[in-house]
């Protein structure tokens, strides 16, 4: 159901693909700006802006300062920063986030959400994961968190102004009543909510009062959105915000998953934000499940002038923002400046096995692609990885005159191949391949190819293993990969790295 104007363009779903899950979104103008859950990687909270709704670009990541985002050595995978949500009230930018590796809930300012953000606001009297932020009319901010509780806050000093208070929780008997969002629509307020867990059972429901504090009355179409039992592409649909588009119509940031394989279905490159048009029937919101394909919004789309460059020279002072390392970053471990025009990370944990393991990666955001790198090891040990955790990944590594591929999955960890290396610079090589229409339930969802190329670029591939072993399915977690390079030696130094969606 729709009553958008077809003007004949479309989108295709995920609108920010790759491990970007929990999206919040809040517009100004006419610009939009979209923040995500980012768990154990530093630095946290990417932050998306976009005209148009479709086509999002990242302006930076909102915790990259070691005072703002505290991830000790022992935060566990999926551990870390959980579920923002980002807003903008008496011209600023709101963002409150969890710490659920020890420093709870946390909230941060910006006059441009690009940066700088402030340094946290703790929220001591805040508990539970997931909170919102919502202001009324006399201007008193009310912070609602999973369970679903709510409690009136000052947010410029973290202080709470009153008791929590049990609100709605969602269908009777639903798991995991959370990501609450608080909006005042028309006559209404409506505190939108996940249930259901974050799996394959996931969904959204709504429900509306007079006054912020309720009493809530559920919708009576709950959910009001889930792809629960169906063989939809889209799987997992949930922890929802809305926003109005500039004719006044509403639409709907998600996550969703793409499960890939036989059965049960594996998705590999976790939670992604998904986009969705949403009609009001009778003072309700209405959504139709969530499209791989759908008609564009009425306004004129405003995609990317030039496409993403494949290659990073690495020849900037400073990392782009879509490079991600583990619990922390440090100069001495990760710098541009020693070399110019290299990247040099210097180890810290000697495999990718343990946590504090130097590693600068991206998001896998195509299900085919192809990432390379150009490494000199002649001053240590580094190599080329797809990463899920520290118990699921696949690594090409030159490591004492060899090149080999590592694998490890679950407890079991083994070198799969190996092969001597060619002398001075190696260029190694990732490749994942969707494997399409399987005959056979107990098909994976793609394969991931490692090796190295020869001196005259002819590729030898080392191994082609499973990629099953690293997905959410097969792993747990909340996390997609990211494909990176690491130094588990001395030191590692890296002249450049591609990244170029193939069609599979």
């Amino acid at each position: 159901m729709s009553n958008l104007p077809d003007t004949g363009a479309t989108f295709s779903n995920p609108v920010i693909p790759g491990f970007h899950p929990d999206p919040s979104v809040c517009r100004v103008g006419d610009d939009y700006y979209l923040a995500c859950s980012s768990f154990e990687y530093f630095p946290g909270v990417p932050l998306f802006h976009s005209r148009d709704l479709v086509h999002w670009t990242q302006i930076g990541n909102a915790l990259d300062r070691p005072s703002q985002l505290r991830l000790p050595k022992e935060t566990p995978a999926s551990g870390g920063i959980y579920a923002p949500t980002l807003r903008h009230h008496d011209g600023r930018f709101w963002l409150i986030v969890t710490n659920v590796s020890g420093d709870g809930n946390l909230l941060f300012t910006a006059t441009d959400p690009a940066g700088p953000w402030s340094e946290p606001v703790r929220l001591p009297g805040v508990h539970g994961i997931d909170p919102d932020l919502a202001w009324d009319e006399d201007g008193t901010c009310w912070c609602t968190t999973a369970g679903v509780a709510q409690i009136p806050i000052d947010p410029t000093t973290g202080e709470t102004l009153g008791p929590s208070r049990r609100l709605w929780s969602g269908t009777p008997g639903a798991k995991a009543p959370e990501a609450p969002h608080l909006y005042r629509i028309g006559d209404y307020w409506y505190l939108l909510i996940a249930e259901g867990g974050t799996e394959r059972c996931h969904g959204v429901s709504i429900a509306r009062a007079r006054t912020p504090d309720g009493p809530f009355e559920p919708c009576p179409a709950n959910p009001i959105l889930t792809h629960r039992g169906t063989d939809h592409p889209i799987q997992n649909t949930g922890h929802a915000d809305l926003v109005q588009g500039p004719d006044d119509s509403w639409w709907m940031v998600l996550l969703g998953v793409r499960p890939g394989g036989g059965t049960p279905g594996w998705h590999v490159l976790g939670r992604e934000t998904h986009l969705a048009p949403v009609t009001w029937v009778d003072g309700w919101p209405v959504i139709d499940e969530v499209p791989l394909e759908a008609p564009a919004p009425a306004w004129p789309l405003q995609p990317p002038v030039t496409a993403p460059e494949v290659r990073d020279d690495f020849d900037t002072s400073e990392l782009a923002p879509h490079w991600v390392s583990l619990r922390h970053r440090s100069a001495e471990d990760c710098t541009t400046k020693e070399r110019p025009g290299w990247l040099t990370l210097r180890a810290r944990g000697g495999s990718l096995d343990e946590p504090d393991v130097t590693f600068v990666g991206r998001r896998q955001q195509h299900v085919a692609c192809r990432v390379r790198t150009s490494l000199d090891a002649s001053d240590g040990h580094g190599g080329l990885a797809v990463r899920l955790d520290e118990q699921h990944h696949y690594s090409v590594e030159v490591a004492s005159g060899q090149v080999r591929v590592r694998a490890r999955i679950g407890p079991l960890s083994t070198i799969v191949a190996s092969r001597p290396a060619p002398a001075g610079r190696v260029v190694l090589r990732a490749e994942t391949r969707e494997l399409r229409a399987p005959h056979d339930p107990r098909v994976g969802p793609d394969t991931v190819t490692l090796g190295f190329e020869e001196p005259d670029g002819t590729f030898t591939a080392l191994a082609s293993l499973d990629g099953r072993y690293l997905s959410t399915e097969v792993a747990g977690g909340f996390t997609g990969r990211v494909l990176g390079m690491y130094a588990t030696a001395d030191s590692a130094h890296f002249d450049w790295f591609d990244y170029e969606p193939l069609d599979d």
